[in-house]
């Protein structure tokens, strides 16, 4: 079974970024309503995807200056990584097709 993973330092953010694999990134926050709407869809994502890709999940207030850097004014944000490089970035609530499109091209 494949997992959303938390990640709760910079230092593990970066090592999960730069690998080989895409990974999406879900920047949220706990109060935040069309985070918890994401939520699910994301997990159902990171089941689908499997082996292919790493789903993480980077809660701003915990994280925030990872936020900063990215420039992330407003969540759910979802970016995906590969080799560290920012290739997408989407604001605001995402489909599960949303999902597989941003990340497919960079499987």
């Amino acid at each position: 079974m494949t997992e959303v993973k938390e990640v709760f330092t910079i230092e593990e953010f970066d090592t999960i970024i730069s690998d080989d694999k895409p990974t999406l990134v879900d920047f949220y926050a706990t109060w935040c309503g069309p985070c918890k709407m994401q939520a699910p869809i994301l997990h159902e994502f990171a089941e689908e995807v499997g082996e292919k890709a790493q789903v993480i999940k980077v809660d701003v207030d915990q994280v925030g200056e990872l936020a900063m850097r990215y420039g992330i004014m407003s969540i759910p944000t979802l970016v995906v990584f590969k080799n560290g490089e920012l290739k997408e970035k989407s604001v605001g609530l995402n489909t599960k097709d949303n999902l597989a499109s941003m990340i497919i091209k960079h499987i």
